[in-house]
């Protein structure tokens, strides 16, 4: 189990400018979002929004697609009693990593720390626990991950857009607009990209 609190925004900017931190080499992101560029086309991540839970220079980063869920609960894919307390609990597609195992993992947003809290690696008895502790718990198929080295340059390359931690992360409903929704934030440019059609034809 992994636990960890991360500040949330910059309350002294202007919405749209709070949460678009700038990283910088060696700078950690546990805790941050990353949003894919919207050039960035593979299917997996395109339009996707990451909760990095783990990042480092030497051992590299993991997180989880926040905005991927499968149409599908725990008690449709694990009908087992050990899991009845959980059945209804959406599931989320995490990442290409080890597809093949269903993690738990809880997220909640401190409103006295303005900061957002979150568990991952949880057995079925500690994601009930945190459920009742107020906790949005929600379950992965696989997971994000990168070897040493290899997200930094995606960041250089701009495959990444990096974000602080925002409250609305935390509700499992409208998932799917997520990625739109924050980048619309950001400003007029992102707002015209995170409205223009699948189809460009379309337009």
């Amino acid at each position: 189990m992994s636990k960890f609190e991360t500040d949330g925004p910059d309350k002294g900017k202007k919405k749209g400018e709070e949460d678009i931190p700038k990283w910088e080499f060696g700078q950690s992101l546990r805790g941050k979002l990353i949003l894919a560029d919207p050039r960035l086309t593979e299917p997996m991540f395109h339009q996707s929004v990451l909760l990095l839970t783990e990042h480092s220079e030497e051992y590299g980063a993991l997180g989880y697609i926040l905005n991927r869920p499968i149409g599908k609960t725990v008690g449709e894919l694990l009908p087992n009693p050990e899991f009845s307390d959980l059945e209804n609990i959406p599931v989320f597609m995490g990442g290409p990593v080890s597809t093949e195992h269903l993690t738990f993992s809880a997220i909640a947003w401190s409103e006295y720390g303005d900061s957002l809290q979150f568990v991952t690696h949880l057995s079925a008895s500690e994601a009930l626990m945190h459920q009742m502790e107020g906790f949005s718990v929600r379950a992965f198929v696989g997971y994000s991950g990168w070897s040493e080295g290899q997200l930094e340059d995606e960041l250089k390359q701009d495959a990444w857009i990096t974000r602080n931690a925002e409250k609305r992360i935390v509700e499992l409903t409208g998932s799917e607009s997520l990625w739109k929704e924050m980048l619309r934030d950001m400003g007029p440019w992102h707002r015209i990209i995170a409205d223009e059609p699948e189809d460009l034809g379309l337009n």
